[in-house]
């Protein structure tokens, strides 16, 4: 057996190693090794365990993939609860040999992580869609038909025309065969995908906002109702961009 030192074997574990390789090690009595290795199989673990989830988040695209659906587009809205700004939806169609663990909910991804993954998911997908609907078309026909609006946008705005959707709890005025799931953000990877690149395209454009209309920290709370917001429209009433059919926002118009 070769004889490793401590930092050239905490190297070797950076990535995977053979098993064979691994037993070697096993065999080392240095409490320091054996404490690499414990550190090792957890981390290992929790890979296998994050691959396996998101194989099985994917069990819907595969299905539809069998059963001859070549692209298949997840698509899912950021914006329904803010009380300022657009309802922004995405619909993204991803390759069939798609692999980023990572890719899931977007309310269950840190900021840093979204807006890495964001990057990933436009350089490797088949096609991207996003669509966006105004506060003024919000107070117009209501948040769940602004919402629709959004989404039937994004998936025209694809640029490969999907065969299959897949949706967060809704169903489209579109014909295109498509299956509403519950919880979808977490149980599709492509609708994970859509949630991620719709956050990240408004949590952008209410950073843009809150330099036109600065005092209500758009860039913070992205238009929903905290103490900041609140207290910005307390002061200076609503913006241009305040959904005027919202509470607190509509006591501002009576």
């Amino acid at each position: 057996m070769e004889v490793y030192s401590t930092a050239e074997i905490k190297n070797l574990l950076q990535n995977k190693v053979s098993p064979e390789l691994f037993e070697e090690l096993k065999i080392d009595s240095r409490k320091g090794v054996q404490q690499l290795l414990v550190s090792y199989e957890k981390r290992q673990q929790t890979i296998e365990l994050a691959k396996n989830n998101f194989y099985d988040r994917l069990s819907f695209e595969r299905q539809l993939s069998a059963e001859g659906f070549s692209a298949v587009a997840g698509i899912d809205e950021v914006g329904r609860g803010p009380l300022a700004g657009p309802v922004v939806a995405a619909a993204v169609i991803l390759p069939a040999d798609f692999f980023q663990p990572e890719v899931n909910d977007s309310k269950q991804v840190s900021e840093k992580k979204r807006n890495t993954l964001y990057e990933i998911i436009l350089e490797k997908a088949v096609a991207v869609g996003i669509g966006v609907i105004s506060e003024k078309v919000i107070d117009q026909v209501n948040i769940y038909q602004a919402t629709k609006l959004a989404m039937i946008d994004a998936v025209k705005n694809l640029e490969v025309p999907a065969d299959f959707l897949l949706l967060d709890a809704m169903k489209l005025d579109l014909a295109i065969p498509q299956e509403s799931l519950i919880k979808g953000d977490a149980r599709s990877v492509s609708i994970a995908a859509a949630s991620i690149v719709a956050k990240v395209t408004r949590d952008s454009l209410m950073t843009a906002y809150d330099e036109e209309f600065p005092g209500y920290d758009f860039t913070h709370n992205a238009g929903y109702g905290t103490k900041n917001h609140l207290a910005g429209l307390s002061e200076f009433g609503p913006s241009p961009i305040h959904r005027r059919t919202f509470a607190p926002v509509k006591d501002y118009f009576k």
